[in-house]
């Protein structure tokens, strides 16, 4: 399976770059992963709502210029579906089963995602109702992404 995570923005703390290489490598028996960072659109604080669809338009433009045509898009958002870590493991077994080799994880920017980018979405997921930081949730993503594939395999992983 490959895996493209496409993100909004650089990551510039180490803590979570360390945690984030350390998944993806751990991950590296399983899946190819490719981490695709597109730069976040520069704006000011406080933005009316035009600016604001303005900003999410051009990191939406951004994010699907990195989406292949073939991959199965799954958006993290927070009206997505909540899943369980068994849940989101029996979704990535079936995308696998059914030939979507090629999946694209999505985290947007601050202020999250573009029309056009949930429109490509074919599945989104939502982590919790709580606001993440997006540079945090690369770290979560990936570290559930092989809890999934240990779950898959029957391979134990700690609660």
């Amino acid at each position: 399976m490959k895996l493209t995570i496409v993100t909004v923005g650089k990551l510039k703390e180490k803590y979570l770059k360390q945690g984030i290489e350390e998944y993806v490598k751990r991950l590296g028996p399983y899946a190819k992963v490719d981490v695709v960072e597109v730069p976040d659109e520069k704006a000011p604080e406080n933005l009316s709502e035009a600016q604001m669809e303005e900003v999410k338009q051009k990191e939406g433009e951004r994010i699907l210029a990195k989406i292949s045509p073939d991959s199965y898009v799954i958006t993290l958002e927070i009206n997505g579906q909540q899943l369980t870590s068994e849940k989101l493991a029996k979704k990535m077994d079936e995308l696998a089963t059914y030939g979507k080799s090629k999946v694209s994880f999505v985290i947007g920017g601050s202020l999250g995602l573009s029309d056009e980018v949930l429109e490509r979405s074919d599945f989104g997921l939502s982590f919790s109702k709580m606001t993440f930081p997006h540079q945090l949730m690369r770290l979560m993503l990936v570290e559930q992404v092989y809890r999934a594939f240990k779950i898959n395999r029957g391979e134990p992983y700690h609660k």
